[in-house]
């Protein structure tokens, strides 16, 4: 299985990348092929019906869909700006949404999480994304939301309370099945 993990933020020190690089090593499996994307791989101008008319759609646009493509799993944390998607994560999407016949996302799993250095975990961009993934053909099996970043998780060591550790891998042996049960079935 191809997993494809990513943050939607461009910060190099982003919190939600280290997170969602830890979750992924969850799903690492003998035949699992995990890489974790960076946003800064895909930097484009923003996005303008007008910069499309001129230039067409960049192809770093065409890099991002290619990988959503060839995964057969995705993992999501969200970093949250202002309690919305961060520019660098909307700026993409908005690209890639006008790549022609495609949903952003075209049917891929995906397990969604977010997390923050505050009580809330990210939960207003988690809440706004659960709802949009639909939309943008995300198959949503499962969200998580990690509160207080830097007090619940150490780098190589990821979630350091139990409560919250708990919660996370049950969610990710749920995720496990279901990705199992749809491998399974007929094409």
């Amino acid at each position: 299985m191809k997993i494809i993990a990513f943050a939607g933020s461009n910060n190099s020190q982003s919190i939600n990348k280290k997170f969602v690089t830890s979750v992924s090593k969850y799903y690492k499996e003998t035949n699992d092929h995990i890489e974790v994307l960076d946003l800064n791989d895909f930097a484009m101008p923003l996005f303008s019906v007008d910069l499309e008319k001129a230039q067409g759609i960049p192809t770093a646009a065409y890099a991002f869909a290619k990988k959503i493509d060839e995964a057969d799993f995705i993992l999501l944390s969200l970093a949250e700006n202002n309690g919305n998607y961060s520019a660098a994560y909307k700026n993409l999407i908005d690209w890639v949404s006008r790549i022609p016949n495609r949903k952003i996302y075209n049917g891929k799993p995906m397990f969604l999480m977010a997390t923050s250095p505050g009580k809330r975990g990210g939960q207003s961009v988690l809440g706004i994304a659960t709802a949009r993934m639909p939309f943008d053909g995300a198959d949503l099996l499962e969200t998580f939301s990690l509160p207080e970043f830097h007090q619940h998780f150490e780098e190589g060591k990821g979630l350091t309370n139990l409560l919250l550790r708990s919660q996370l891998e049950a969610k990710v042996r749920k995720t496990k099945r279901i990705l199992k049960e749809k491998l399974e079935q007929p094409q």
